[in-house]
């Protein structure tokens, strides 16, 4: 569970709308044009993370924000990650293992039995890539709309 991995982070559902989350959006946004072409860019908007069949999830140290991430439903065993970051602050401090876990815990509760995610293969995505691999996901085929390239790959993990 995320609070073992972090208990000082509370892990809840919230609007991708609020001010703080936004800033954190806006900023992973642009270091996904940064260095991925735009077409390669997989990355949601605000109004579609808080779209339906998007759960939309917020870490907070207090009242910092510390980590986003969200569980997009595919269909009824399969879900996928979408734009799970943690802010600068709480970089290499657990916000990104919690919100991993919790998303984890979360499509298993759901009923899942498979989690995917797209990610860049560019060097800045390694600390991404690494905690998803510490997790058991792997490299897998391209799923739904995405392609592997040379600027992104597919990762995936079957439930337990």
């Amino acid at each position: 569970m995320s609070e073992e991995a972090h208990p000082d982070l509370r892990i809840a559902v919230e609007q991708p709308n609020r001010p703080d989350i936004l800033a954190l959006l806006h900023m992973h946004l642009e270091e996904m044009h940064r260095y991925s072409p735009s077409c390669k860019v997989n990355a949601l908007p605000a109004t579609k993370l808080a779209g339906q069949g998007v759960t939309f999830f917020a870490a907070r140290g207090g009242d910092d924000l510390a980590a986003i991430g969200a569980l997009k439903r595919i269909d009824a065993e399969r879900c996928e990650i979408k734009s799970m970051r943690a802010s600068a602050d709480w970089r290499g401090k657990g916000a990104g293992k919690a919100m991993l876990d919790h998303l984890l815990d979360t499509a298993r509760a759901r009923g899942c039995t498979w989690v995917g995610l797209e990610t860049g293969r560019h060097p800045v995505f390694e600390p991404a890539t690494k905690l998803y691999s510490s997790r058991g996901f792997a490299e897998c085929e391209a799923f739904e709309d995405y392609e592997s390239d040379d600027f992104s790959m597919c990762m995936s993990l079957e439930l337990k």
